[in-house]
């Protein structure tokens, strides 16, 4: 892709208004959800598109789960840290990038951004609850008692809010049982 073909292509995907020309080479896209950032090397042969996903802060608890949506997950596109940020990155030889493929990976990184931690953090559960089924299976318990077991921990407040109602409390283990009976065959 040309610099004319990326800036062509940004002007079509974003308006006029929020596409800036920071430097030769170089644009920003800021709208009231999120800055995307499209460079170029100084020879113009390597393209590179990130987006701000969140401060590495809040993503610590989640970075094995950011690593492992980057080998099955982001397609294109990856997690990246730098300076403090967890960033969506796309990065493409510019000579051989296609239109759609450039489009694509702008959808994409903002599709990591939208979803945040919330994937991340839905593959931590998931890996959760599965650990949770392993060990009651070699302990031989029964889904019953292992759901006894959870409304428990919930009452005791190892496991939830502890000023959680009861009502907000049978709603989560509703959750549970539901998430545990879908699995509990599978392992």
């Amino acid at each position: 892709m040309t610099l004319e073909e990326i800036a062509g292509t940004l002007a079509e995907l974003f308006s006029a208004e929020v596409v800036k020309s920071i430097a030769p080479g170089s644009w920003q896209i800021e709208t009231a959800d999120f800055r995307l950032l499209v460079l170029l090397s100084e020879d113009n042969t390597w393209l590179r598109i990130l987006l701000p996903i969140m401060p590495l802060q809040e993503a610590e608890p989640f970075l094995k789960q950011f690593l492992e949506a980057n080998f099955d997950d982001t397609q294109e596109t990856r997690y990246a840290l730098y300076d403090g940020v967890v960033w969506g990155v796309f990065q493409h030889n510019s000579g051989t990038l296609a239109n759609a493929d450039f489009a694509n990976a702008i959808a994409r990184l903002i599709s990591l951004y939208q979803a945040g931690v919330n994937d991340v953090f839905n593959n931590l559960v998931e890996t959760r609850i599965r650990e949770i089924i392993q060990a009651a299976k070699q302990q031989r318990q029964s889904l019953e008692a292992t759901m006894q077991n959870l409304d428990r921990f919930y009452a005791e407040g190892l496991l939830g809010d502890i000023d959680q109602s009861p009502q907000g409390r049978e709603q989560v283990l509703a959750a549970w049982r539901r998430r545990l009976e879908s699995l509990w065959g599978e392992l």
